[in-house]
């Protein structure tokens, strides 16, 4: 026989008939606890700096091809490039730019939370401020890299966590009975 006693935190407890509390298969007492899980927040920060070069890559692929240009490193790690007065300049801004936004579906589909949204953002512009470093021997100091950094800072966090607190937020469906197709 199972019955209903209460805990003394005032929470009710399942207990058999020995008196001992039944164990919660799996239950974690919270809903969607958060475990810290090292490993995967490694893994979705790799997956993320994966996601922004290889579509920031592939953006600057696309605008060098339409304008018959030469792709270069340079457009993705040279602080120097970017700006408004060079025609490369706006092409290469144009596409940090593009390449926010598909970042933020990256947020949506690998991180699918919207607290985390700002984090991962930051990280993944973090990590290519380092690596703008090391390409070009110099701390990147043109204040349209800045700008630019920034906007698209601002462009993926705020979409990122609007697209993830869209799903959060879905009704959970609650009829369990199966549907049948008539």
């Amino acid at each position: 026989m199972v019955s209903r006693r209460p805990r003394d935190d005032g929470v009710a407890a399942l207990t058999g008939a020995s008196g001992c509390r039944a164990p919660r298969a799996g239950m974690a007492g919270q809903f969607r606890s958060y475990v810290w899980d090292p490993l995967l927040i490694l893994s979705q920060i790799v997956l993320m700096q994966t996601v922004y070069y290889g579509s920031l890559g592939l953006w600057l692929a696309l605008v060098d091809a339409l304008v018959r240009s030469s792709p270069s490193l340079d457009q993705m790690f040279d602080a120097e490039i970017l700006g408004f007065s060079t025609p490369p300049g706006r092409l290469s801004m144009m596409s940090f730019v593009l390449n926010a936004l598909t970042c933020a579906l990256g947020l949506l589909y690998f991180i699918r939370r919207g607290k985390q949204c700002l984090d991962f953002t930051v990280t993944v512009h973090f990590f290519h401020l380092l690596g703008c470093w090391l390409y070009s021997s110099r701390f990147p100091s043109a204040l349209t890299w800045w700008l630019v950094q920034a906007v698209c800072i601002a462009l993926m966090a705020v979409i990122g966590e609007y697209l993830c607190m869209r799903t959060e937020l879905k009704e959970i469906p609650l009829s369990s009975a199966p549907k049948s197709s008539v």
